[in-house]
Protein backbone atom coordinates (compact mmCIF):
# COMPACT_ATOMS: atom_id res chain seq x y z
CA UNK A 1 0.00 0.00 0.00
CA UNK A 2 1.14 3.12 -1.17
CA UNK A 3 1.67 5.67 2.01
CA UNK A 4 0.10 8.68 2.29
CA UNK A 5 1.85 11.64 3.70
CA UNK A 6 0.77 14.49 6.21
CA UNK A 7 2.90 17.65 5.97
CA UNK A 8 4.43 16.84 9.09
CA UNK A 9 5.33 13.08 7.89
CA UNK A 10 8.94 11.53 6.83
CA UNK A 11 9.46 9.90 3.31
CA UNK A 12 9.66 5.96 3.60
CA UNK A 13 12.60 4.08 3.03
CA UNK A 14 13.35 4.40 -0.38
CA UNK A 15 13.24 0.37 -0.61
CA UNK A 16 9.99 0.38 0.16
CA UNK A 17 9.42 1.98 -3.41
CA UNK A 18 6.84 0.18 -5.50
CA UNK A 19 8.35 -1.59 -8.55
CA UNK A 20 5.48 -1.90 -10.46
CA UNK A 21 4.64 1.21 -10.50
CA UNK A 22 7.38 2.67 -11.14
CA UNK A 23 9.02 2.86 -8.08
CA UNK A 24 6.45 5.31 -6.75
CA UNK A 25 7.90 6.22 -3.19
CA UNK A 26 4.24 7.79 -1.63
CA UNK A 27 1.79 10.66 -2.27
CA UNK A 28 0.89 13.62 -0.33
CA UNK A 29 2.64 15.75 2.29
CA UNK A 30 3.26 19.36 0.40
CA UNK A 31 5.66 21.04 -2.27
CA UNK A 32 7.28 23.25 0.21
CA UNK A 33 10.85 24.66 -0.45
CA UNK A 34 11.81 22.73 2.69
CA UNK A 35 10.18 19.31 1.75
CA UNK A 36 11.21 19.36 -2.18
CA UNK A 37 15.35 20.27 -0.74
CA UNK A 38 14.93 17.52 1.50
CA UNK A 39 13.61 14.80 -0.95
CA UNK A 40 16.21 16.14 -3.10
CA UNK A 41 18.75 15.37 -1.21
CA UNK A 42 17.36 11.70 -0.70
CA UNK A 43 16.87 10.69 -3.89
CA UNK A 44 13.47 11.34 -4.14
CA UNK A 45 11.59 13.64 -6.49
CA UNK A 46 7.70 14.99 -7.27
CA UNK A 47 5.86 14.01 -10.67
CA UNK A 48 3.03 15.50 -10.49
CA UNK A 49 -0.12 15.72 -8.64
CA UNK A 50 -2.72 13.80 -7.82
CA UNK A 51 -6.27 15.63 -6.23
CA UNK A 52 -4.08 18.14 -5.55
CA UNK A 53 -1.60 16.06 -3.75
CA UNK A 54 2.03 15.33 -5.12
CA UNK A 55 3.48 12.12 -5.71
CA UNK A 56 6.79 10.96 -5.17
CA UNK A 57 8.88 8.96 -6.83
CA UNK A 58 12.57 7.33 -6.69
CA UNK A 59 13.20 4.87 -9.34
CA UNK A 60 15.91 1.78 -9.19
CA UNK A 61 18.09 2.28 -11.20
CA UNK A 62 18.48 6.30 -11.53
CA UNK A 63 19.69 7.63 -15.18
CA UNK A 64 22.14 10.06 -14.60
CA UNK A 65 24.73 11.86 -17.06
CA UNK A 66 27.98 13.04 -16.14
CA UNK A 67 28.31 16.34 -17.36
CA UNK A 68 31.85 16.19 -19.14
CA UNK A 69 30.03 12.97 -20.69
CA UNK A 70 27.50 14.91 -22.73
CA UNK A 71 27.73 13.52 -26.30
CA UNK A 72 27.86 16.01 -28.95
CA UNK A 73 27.20 15.09 -32.39
CA UNK A 74 28.35 16.29 -35.45
CA UNK A 75 24.89 18.31 -36.24
CA UNK A 76 24.85 19.86 -33.11
CA UNK A 77 28.35 20.65 -33.29
CA UNK A 78 27.73 22.47 -36.60
CA UNK A 79 25.01 24.24 -34.64
CA UNK A 80 26.94 25.44 -31.70
CA UNK A 81 29.99 26.61 -33.85
CA UNK A 82 27.68 28.65 -36.16
CA UNK A 83 26.41 30.41 -33.04
CA UNK A 84 22.66 29.94 -34.50
CA UNK A 85 21.45 30.64 -30.60
CA UNK A 86 21.98 32.55 -27.56
CA UNK A 87 22.27 31.16 -24.40
CA UNK A 88 21.22 32.65 -21.44
CA UNK A 89 20.54 31.57 -17.64
CA UNK A 90 18.25 32.65 -15.01
CA UNK A 91 16.87 35.45 -16.82
CA UNK A 92 13.14 33.45 -17.68
CA UNK A 93 12.27 31.09 -15.71
CA UNK A 94 8.80 31.14 -15.80
CA UNK A 95 8.44 31.52 -19.57
CA UNK A 96 11.03 28.03 -19.43
CA UNK A 97 8.90 26.27 -17.26
CA UNK A 98 5.61 27.34 -19.07
CA UNK A 99 7.03 26.15 -22.35
CA UNK A 100 7.87 22.82 -20.50
CA UNK A 101 4.40 22.35 -18.99
CA UNK A 102 2.55 23.08 -23.10
CA UNK A 103 5.63 20.93 -24.91
CA UNK A 104 3.55 17.80 -26.65
CA UNK A 105 5.18 15.17 -25.99
CA UNK A 106 4.47 12.36 -27.73
CA UNK A 107 2.61 9.16 -26.00
CA UNK A 108 1.85 11.64 -23.24
CA UNK A 109 -1.88 12.89 -22.95
CA UNK A 110 -1.18 16.05 -20.75
CA UNK A 111 1.44 17.14 -18.53
CA UNK A 112 2.51 16.20 -15.13
CA UNK A 113 3.86 20.35 -14.10
CA UNK A 114 0.57 20.97 -12.87
CA UNK A 115 -0.26 24.87 -11.62
CA UNK A 116 0.94 23.42 -8.09
CA UNK A 117 4.43 22.41 -9.80
CA UNK A 118 4.88 25.72 -11.38
CA UNK A 119 4.31 27.91 -8.45
CA UNK A 120 6.26 25.53 -6.73
CA UNK A 121 9.75 25.58 -8.83
CA UNK A 122 9.40 29.32 -8.92
CA UNK A 123 9.52 29.85 -5.31
CA UNK A 124 12.46 27.48 -5.63
CA UNK A 125 13.83 29.87 -8.18
CA UNK A 126 13.35 32.59 -6.32
CA UNK A 127 15.29 31.36 -3.28
CA UNK A 128 18.31 30.75 -5.69
CA UNK A 129 17.81 26.93 -5.57
CA UNK A 130 16.23 26.62 -9.33
CA UNK A 131 17.48 27.24 -12.30
CA UNK A 132 16.84 27.72 -15.82
CA UNK A 133 18.34 27.58 -18.95
CA UNK A 134 17.00 29.78 -22.02
CA UNK A 135 17.87 29.42 -25.61
CA UNK A 136 16.95 32.11 -28.09
CA UNK A 137 16.63 32.84 -31.68
CA UNK A 138 15.59 36.10 -33.56
CA UNK A 139 14.85 37.49 -29.77
CA UNK A 140 12.27 34.72 -29.15
CA UNK A 141 12.56 31.79 -26.48
CA UNK A 142 13.65 28.36 -28.92
CA UNK A 143 13.86 26.45 -26.39
CA UNK A 144 15.32 25.69 -22.63
CA UNK A 145 15.76 23.70 -19.68
CA UNK A 146 14.95 23.72 -15.81
CA UNK A 147 16.04 22.03 -12.60
CA UNK A 148 17.88 22.26 -8.99
CA UNK A 149 21.12 23.01 -8.15
CA UNK A 150 21.93 21.44 -4.95
CA UNK A 151 25.86 21.90 -4.07
CA UNK A 152 27.74 19.53 -6.72
CA UNK A 153 24.54 17.77 -7.87
CA UNK A 154 22.26 19.28 -10.72
CA UNK A 155 19.07 17.68 -10.58
CA UNK A 156 17.34 17.92 -14.02
CA UNK A 157 13.20 18.71 -13.89
CA UNK A 158 12.22 19.43 -17.65
CA UNK A 159 13.04 20.85 -21.04
CA UNK A 160 11.59 21.76 -24.54
CA UNK A 161 12.16 23.08 -27.98
CA UNK A 162 10.59 24.89 -30.03
CA UNK A 163 13.40 24.78 -32.69
CA UNK A 164 15.47 21.87 -33.38
CA UNK A 165 18.73 21.04 -31.04
CA UNK A 166 17.33 23.92 -29.15
CA UNK A 167 17.02 21.90 -26.11
CA UNK A 168 20.42 19.74 -26.77
CA UNK A 169 22.02 23.37 -27.01
CA UNK A 170 20.59 24.22 -23.58
CA UNK A 171 22.36 20.67 -22.46
CA UNK A 172 25.56 21.46 -23.62
CA UNK A 173 25.67 24.53 -22.81
CA UNK A 174 24.99 23.72 -19.26
CA UNK A 175 27.18 20.64 -19.01
CA UNK A 176 30.25 22.49 -20.24
CA UNK A 177 28.91 25.37 -17.16
CA UNK A 178 28.54 22.31 -14.39
CA UNK A 179 32.02 20.31 -15.53
CA UNK A 180 33.69 23.39 -14.99
CA UNK A 181 32.31 24.18 -11.70
CA UNK A 182 33.15 20.62 -10.56
CA UNK A 183 30.02 19.04 -10.76
CA UNK A 184 29.74 15.33 -9.97
CA UNK A 185 26.54 14.44 -12.13
CA UNK A 186 22.90 15.97 -13.62
CA UNK A 187 20.18 13.77 -12.53
CA UNK A 188 17.56 12.96 -15.18
CA UNK A 189 15.69 10.60 -13.10
CA UNK A 190 14.44 7.68 -15.73
CA UNK A 191 15.98 6.03 -18.58
CA UNK A 192 14.66 7.28 -22.55
CA UNK A 193 16.37 6.74 -25.53
CA UNK A 194 16.44 10.31 -25.59
CA UNK A 195 19.01 10.61 -23.12
CA UNK A 196 21.01 7.50 -23.39
CA UNK A 197 21.77 9.15 -26.82
CA UNK A 198 23.26 12.11 -24.71
CA UNK A 199 25.38 10.27 -22.88
CA UNK A 200 22.89 9.10 -19.79
CA UNK A 201 23.87 5.98 -17.89
CA UNK A 202 21.88 4.16 -15.47
CA UNK A 203 23.29 3.38 -11.78
CA UNK A 204 21.82 1.68 -8.63
CA UNK A 205 19.52 3.88 -6.74
CA UNK A 206 21.92 2.74 -4.06
CA UNK A 207 24.99 3.94 -5.65
CA UNK A 208 23.08 7.12 -6.72
CA UNK A 209 22.08 7.86 -3.20
CA UNK A 210 25.61 7.63 -1.92
CA UNK A 211 27.16 10.19 -4.50
CA UNK A 212 24.35 12.43 -3.46
CA UNK A 213 25.64 12.35 0.20
CA UNK A 214 28.87 13.38 -0.82
CA UNK A 215 27.61 16.14 -3.72
CA UNK A 216 24.81 17.74 -1.79
CA UNK A 217 26.84 17.79 1.27
CA UNK A 218 27.96 22.10 1.28
CA UNK A 219 24.71 23.08 -0.82
CA UNK A 220 23.46 26.89 -0.82
CA UNK A 221 21.59 28.96 -2.62
CA UNK A 222 22.89 31.64 -5.32
CA UNK A 223 21.47 32.73 -8.24
CA UNK A 224 23.34 32.26 -11.48
CA UNK A 225 24.51 35.12 -13.72
CA UNK A 226 22.76 35.82 -17.01
CA UNK A 227 25.73 35.55 -18.61
CA UNK A 228 27.53 32.42 -16.99
CA UNK A 229 26.72 30.42 -20.22
CA UNK A 230 28.04 32.23 -22.88
CA UNK A 231 31.07 30.86 -24.44
CA UNK A 232 31.80 30.10 -28.34
CA UNK A 233 32.17 26.35 -28.95
CA UNK A 234 35.82 24.73 -30.44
Amino acid sequence: MIPLLSPDSDFPPLCTACADLGDLLAVGADLSPKRLLNAYRQGIFPWGTHDGLPVWYAPDPRTILLPNAFLVSRTLRRTLRRQTFSVSCDSAFDAVITGCATQFRTGQAGTWITPDMIYAYSRLHELGWAHSVEVWADGELAGGLYGLALGRAFFGESMFSRRTDASKVALAHLCRFLSAKGFGLIDCQMHTPHLASLGAESIARDDFVDRLANLCADAHPARWPTNALQATWN
